[in-house]
């Protein structure tokens, strides 16, 4: 008996809830990429198409691949801003207002400085980066010095955002129509757009503060533990607040990028990202109560969120059915990433 436990338990080893955690999501992935496919092909005989090929394959074209990574670019910024907060345990609304002000005032500085980036108009990105960084901060400091919660302090701050954008637009599209800045869309290396490339920077630069900076393993150790992060002389309240800067940055990416991709800021160039962003933070594996997860569980997220989006239009399902399918994935992930035994309460 004695041998046949200490055989089985290498097995019972590797199949561990951390690694089932931390891998599920890229599994679920590579599953949607294949399910796609197969409900084409189920689509093609139905038909009497008796052959189907992955040549053939409407979503495994290079130009679906394209059409998902140009919706991913945006939300993967906004989505990794809210990584930092949640891996340090706390929460952010603010994305949309966020967004919506910095692609406000960016488009604003942008035609008011000559319109076109071969003139003074590229000193609009600094700026909409700087009030993404001013927003975030604020942002913090009313959750820090004010003792409110996070989420609410952010939600509030969320709809202070989409208020000024409407009260900077009036309500009005600002058209930035500039082919060199447009080149974000419209030039492609190897088939795909340049602002999926300055994406895939950015996501390094945040991985590389993530794991290889002082802040970013302050954030790790906020998230497991405040009290104790606090008994070892961590000043939790400075970390936070700097968590919150270095998000509304990331938000102001988002809002370039997707002023870039269909070049015209509004009020609405925010609507939808909270849900994409937080949706796509929890399902990539990041755990609500902090200390678990990273930019590059985020990226999984993401790509799941946009493959599920776009597999299902080019299948032909419903929108509601989408934002179904999504919901069920998050109900999944927080429950097989929350330990009910350890965790009282998810905040």
């Amino acid at each position: 008996m004695t041998d046949i436990t200490a055989q089985s338990a290498p097995g019972a080893r590797f199949l561990t809830r951390e690694r089932i955690i931390k891998w599920t999501p890229l599994l679920v992935l590579v599953f949607l990429v294949l399910l796609f496919p197969f409900f084409e092909w189920l689509e093609d005989f139905g038909a009497g198409k008796e052959h189907m090929y992955l040549a053939d394959s409407r979503f495994f074209s290079i130009r679906n691949a394209a059409r998902i990574f140009i919706a991913a670019t945006p939300a993967l910024m906004v989505a990794i801003g809210v990584t930092f907060i949640i891996i340090m345990g706390s929460i952010d609304l603010s994305m949309e207002g966020t967004v919506s002000v910095c692609a406000v005032i960016f488009a604003f500085a942008f035609i008011g400085w000559g319109g076109t980036l071969a003139s003074w108009a590229w000193l609009a990105i600094p700026v909409a980066l700087l009030v993404g960084a001013a927003l975030g901060f604020i942002n913090g400091l009313v959750h820090v010095r004010l003792k409110i919660p996070s989420f609410m302090a952010s939600l509030a701050m969320g709809f202070v955002g989409t208020g000024l954008a409407l009260l900077l637009t009036g309500g009005d599209r600002i058209r930035v129509e500039d082919e060199l800045f447009r080149s974000l869309l419209t030039v492609r290396w190897f088939n795909f757009p340049i602002m999926v490339y300055v994406a895939a920077v950015m996501l390094l630069i945040a991985w590389f503060i993530q794991s290889r900076t002082t802040l970013g393993r302050n954030f790790y150790a906020v998230g497991g533990g405040e009290e104790l992060a606090h008994a070892s002389g961590l000043n939790v309240n400075r970390v936070r607040i700097m968590g919150f800067t270095l998000a509304g940055v990331f938000f102001a990416v988002g809002a370039l990028l997707a002023v870039g991709r269909i070049g015209i800021a509004e009020t609405a160039t925010g609507n939808n990202f909270m849900f994409v962003s937080i949706t796509s933070v929890v399902v990539g594996g990041t755990a609500l109560w902090g200390g678990i997860g990273g930019v590059w569980n985020t990226l999984v997220g993401v790509l799941i969120v946009n493959v599920i989006n776009n597999g299902m239009v080019v299948i032909g399902l419903p929108n509601f059915l989408q934002d179904g399918v999504l919901g069920i994935l998050v109900i999944l992930a927080v429950v097989l990433s929350t330990d009910r035994k350890s965790v009282s309460f998810v905040k």
